[in-house]
């Protein structure tokens, strides 16, 4: 058997737990257990009490980068090859990416901030400098953010003037981009021993920019502490993708029956429908 674990918010943030069967295809038989809270005490007690048998037959466990999840899965699964999710390893890196991009807006926005006073005090129209495409600084660097996150080959024709434009203008972000899609790269991987080359590759491309960009630096040291487990995914590529889209459907569930009033009677209905 293959499961994920993950979290998610049911009602004014409370967090839940959930286990789903990756087999099951997010279909009846998908979830195994939803347990309030995620502290690795609590949601361990109970999964304990799951007959021990069922739970030495699971082989594979998805999860993200938590160290409390890391620690029921070794507690109640002592059988399973943990795999740390590539979406929330990707999602640290391009964190870090746009951490360089927001500290270089709130620069801009300060220094619009300044030029406009500056006319006020003058008694002129402040008027800022465009881009060719028509952006100020600050608006160029607030809608850069989610051509960043893709790769250039599926940037639309106004991304990639945008960020021709971005890249010619902040070329610390240029650089940050590609070392983001440097560490997208490795999961193009088809062996783990090519994936630990290629993790090695980007290391040494973040050593090379620790001066510039301390925020890689931190999702560095948080990738190798989470290593063994990240390169797990070469085995047979698994991701957390089945609990994600189990989430979206309990989502989707709530806002159908508009907001969770009654909580237990809302597990209920899940346990019913997914259970």
């Amino acid at each position: 058997m293959r499961i994920s674990i993950d979290e998610t918010s049911l009602s004014n943030g409370e967090l839940y737990t959930i286990l789903t069967n990756k087999d099951a295809k997010g279909r009846r038989g998908s979830l195994i257990a939803i347990i309030k809270g995620t502290d690795s005490a609590t949601v361990s007690a109970v999964l304990l009490t799951l007959d021990v048998k069922a739970r030495m037959a699971v082989k594979e466990v998805t999860l993200d980068m938590s160290s409390s999840m890391s620690w029921i899965v070794t507690e109640c699964f002592m059988n399973a090859r943990k795999v740390t999710d590539r979406f929330h390893v990707q999602q640290l890196v391009s964190e870090a990416m746009q951490e360089v991009r927001v500290a270089l807006r709130w620069k801009a926005i300060e220094a619009e901030s300044a030029e406009i006073a500056a006319a006020r005090t003058n008694g002129t129209t402040h008027q800022p400098a465009l881009a060719t495409n028509g952006d100020s600084q600050k608006q160029l660097l607030a809608r850069g953010r989610c051509l960043l996150y893709k790769p250039s080959s599926r940037w639309s024709d106004s991304q990639q003037r945008r960020a021709k434009i971005l890249f010619e203008s902040f070329p610390t972000i240029e650089q940050a981009y590609d070392l983001s899609m440097l560490f997208r790269s490795c999961y193009e991987a088809t062996t783990r021993e090519e994936g630990v080359k290629r993790l090695g590759t980007w290391y040494a491309a973040v050593e090379r920019h620790r001066e510039d960009f301390p925020s890689f630096l931190i999702a560095k040291k948080s990738i190798q502490a989470h290593e063994g487990t990240i390169l797990n995914y070469f085995f047979d590529r698994a991701t957390n993708a089945a609990a994600e889209s189990f989430n979206a459907k309990v989502k989707g569930f709530r806002s159908l029956v508009r907001g969770v009033t009654d909580t237990k009677f809302f597990l209920y209905r899940l346990a019913m429908i997914y259970g």
